[in-house]
């Protein structure tokens, strides 16, 4: 199959950069389609409030997901890249740290329950999503079949997981089961890809108990890593907070209706946002080689990475802009509300694939600092801007402040000297120039 050609890159580079890619974006994919369809049935089967509390407790959660990670996964990719034969090591070194990071994370949840707990929904259900933490510290073999260039078994093991866990919040759907059980079952679901990728690592002839703990790499790992955990919590808590502040902000009830169908619009609005990761990690190599031998060839690559993440991120938003109406039929008339509300939110979507770009653009630049002062600046904007808009918008004053933060976060390189010349490339990507100058010079 011919890839479609894109300026600046070679047509035998990409197919040798998106091969691996291609089968991790094809699990994605379909991931992505089966949780969707279950996700709006267990939208429409608990409704407004029961869906706001699920939401509401799960954002809550997910934003300790970052220091649970602690922002190993590409260093682990590198590390495995660079010294193969210590392969027990690198991956038993991580997967120690993984674990001690989300047992750490149980306490620390119920430290901040304490001091900044949930109106109307009972701890015992934070405390259930809390061990997921815990579960997904076998996604270094994640990394690994990465680092080996199998994504098809990441693929394989991401359908399959995705499949069972459908399963069964389907038959609870059918057997009209209680809140709590879907709480488990989303908690089961990182336990479940874990286990998937336990077996499957055994199926392939190698075997976790060879796995050893180094205390000099794990100093090296964390060394490393610390900027991408401090940003990973910026972005953990500016992709969830709205969510998190609706509720709070408008009071136990309407609050949790508004959460649970704002749920249901970042949902929608985020679901390609796997897309810019995917395409980078194919096309960075080319770039980064180009950075090495011709820094002119560089810059243009840059452009073009930049342009096809507007494309992109352009036709999903106007996609979804005008079809936010006919997306919503498919729900109960209790969401119906929410539309409008994803004609303005899905426009974010355009800073993050930018966003995604420019932080690889960051990575290879050595300006690992950046990357967690800018999603910084993210949450501080998303937080400010719900605390002044959602009182007076609600839902819409959410999406509002998210589109914001998104933007600001993104585009903050141009106020930096060192990375203002990219800022303004992706202002050129951003503004079609770059387009209306190949067209006329086409002319």
């Amino acid at each position: 199959m011919k890839l479609p050609h894109i300026p600046g890159f070679d047509q035998d580079a990409l197919h040798k950069y998106f091969k691996n890619t291609g089968m991790l974006m094809m699990g994605r994919v379909g991931s992505m389609a089966i949780k969707m369809i279950t996700n709006i049935m267990v939208a429409n089967y608990l409704l407004t409030y029961n869906n706001g509390i699920l939401s509401t407790s799960t954002s809550y959660v997910f934003l300790f997901a970052a220091l649970a990670g602690l922002g190993l996964d590409s260093f682990i990719v590198k590390e495995l890249h660079q010294s193969p034969q210590k392969r027990d090591t690198i991956l038993g070194t991580s997967f120690c740290l993984k674990v001690i990071a989300g047992a750490t994370c149980i306490p620390l949840i119920f430290i901040a329950w304490q001091l900044f707990p949930l109106s109307g929904i009972p701890y015992s259900i934070v405390l259930i999503l809390s061990f997921t933490g815990l579960f997904q510290s076998f996604t270094v073999i994640d990394s690994y079949f990465q680092s080996e260039v199998q994504s098809k078994y990441i693929m394989q093991v991401q359908i399959i997981g995705n499949i069972i866990s459908a399963l069964i919040k389907i038959f609870f759907i059918f057997i009209s089961a209680k809140l709590v059980y879907f709480i488990y079952a989303y908690s089961f679901d990182i336990l479940l890809i874990s286990l998937g990728y336990v077996f499957m690592y055994q199926r392939k002839g190698r075997n976790i108990f060879n796995w050893k703990y180094n205390p000099q790499l794990a100093q090296k790992l964390l060394r490393l890593s610390w900027p991408l955990i401090i940003s990973g919590i910026m972005v953990s808590i500016y992709m969830k907070i709205d969510i998190i502040m609706l509720k709070e902000i408008l009071g136990t009830e309407s609050g949790t209706n508004a959460s649970g169908a704002y749920a249901t619009v970042v949902m929608f609005s985020e679901a390609l946002n796997f897309v810019p990761v995917a395409i980078v990690s194919s096309l960075f190599p080319a770039i980064l080689n180009a950075r090495r031998d011709d820094l002119q060839r560089y810059q243009k690559r840059l452009q073009n990475l930049f342009d096809l993440m507007v494309w992109l991120s352009l036709g999903f938003a106007l996609l979804i802009t005008f079809g936010a109406p006919l997306i919503y039929k498919f729900f109960k008339p209790q969401y119906m509300e929410a539309a409008p509300v994803l004609a303005v939110h899905v426009w974010g979507s355009i800073f993050v694939f930018l966003g995604v770009a420019s932080t690889q653009f960051l990575i290879a630049e050595g300006y690992h600092k950046l990357t967690f002062i800018r999603t910084g600046l993210g949450a501080l904007v998303n937080i400010i801007l719900n605390f002044l808009l959602i009182p007076k918008m609600g839902m819409m004053g959410a999406a509002i402040a998210t589109v914001f933060a998104y933007l600001s976060s993104t585009f903050l390189i141009i106020f930096i000297p060192k990375t203002q010349k990219q800022g303004f490339m992706m202002l050129k990507s951003l503004f079609l120039v770059t387009v209306f100058q190949k067209f006329t010079r086409k002319n």
